[in-house]
């Protein structure tokens, strides 16, 4: 199935921080692992991804996954033409990012999981709880034998030796914590997306070990309230750095977890973290 979308660029999503299992095969090339599936893609064109699946899938997962059927270009757009500097730079750099539409108890625990760790360490920690936790798979086309994200249920039944062995550390009280807030139907993920962001984020911060980042995380790329704007080191580095702490979100009203992603994505490459 191949996409043609100039918004639509593999390396740009999978460095974005957003999305901690899709990997990088070779060059251009990518596997991703969500929905108990496993897939890969490849950037044909800079305007062009192939992605290994049927139309089916592509019509009942993919294309909602990949969140093709929002225009992306018009935001790249309208930040060029404005007058903030860094954010022109910004959206012309990361103008194929995508917030895409992730499970949201996999982003529960993802961004738990995320709190002071860098991004290899926290896709080397998602990969041993799945290993652990996990359904083992195998791809039909790839031959690719890979494990699922585990499920509440699974977390919520852990044991905290387990999960120290697996060197979440201090997060293992939270992991199962927020997986059995998910079982007992304390978070309902349903209601949660048709929620405002801000009574998401608010619901959120009840269960240990969320706070405002987390929550914002969450919300942003498990639940897509894209007016979300989550604010980590290297965002409060550009706040201080860039707008001397007056930089407004509302501005984007709507869509400031589109812009933010641009900021995230632009700082670390023009720090060298990426690309």
């Amino acid at each position: 199935m191949r996409i043609n979308n100039k918004n639509f660029n593999l390396k740009q999503i999978a460095d974005s921080g957003q999305c901690f299992r899709m990997n990088p095969i070779s060059d251009n090339k990518y596997g991703l692992i969500a929905f108990g599936r496993y897939i890969e893609l490849e950037q044909i064109e800079e305007d062009i991804v192939e992605i290994n699946c049927n139309n089916e899938d592509y019509v009942g997962i993919w294309k909602n996954y990949f969140d093709i059927d929002y225009d992306y270009g018009w935001i790249v757009d309208s930040l060029k033409e404005g007058r903030d500097e860094f954010l022109k730079e910004a959206a012309t750099w990361g103008s194929g990012i995508r917030i895409l539409r992730q499970e949201p108890f996999e982003m529960l625990i993802s961004f738990i999981i995320s709190q002071n760790k860098n991004i290899p360490s926290i896709k080397a920690c998602i990969e041993r709880i799945s290993k652990v936790y996990g359904d083992k798979k195998k791809d039909d086309k790839s031959g690719i034998i890979f494990y699922t994200f585990p499920s509440p249920e699974k977390l919520a039944h852990a044991k905290k030796e387990v999960l120290r062995e697996l060197k979440l550390g201090y997060r293992d009280e939270y992991i199962i914590g927020a997986s059995r807030s998910v079982v007992d139907g304390e978070l309902d993920f349903e209601y949660l997306k048709k929620c405002s962001h801000e009574e998401a984020v608010s619901i959120l911060k009840n269960i240990r070990g969320i706070g405002d980042k987390v929550a914002n995380c969450i919300s942003l790329f498990g639940l897509h309230h894209i007016e979300a704007f989550p604010i980590d080191v290297w965002m409060k580095r550009i706040l201080n750095d860039v707008y001397d702490n007056k930089f407004d979100p509302s501005l984007y009203h709507g869509y400031a977890g589109i812009v933010q992603q641009y900021m995230f994505y632009y700082i670390r490459h023009i720090n060298g973290v990426i690309g």
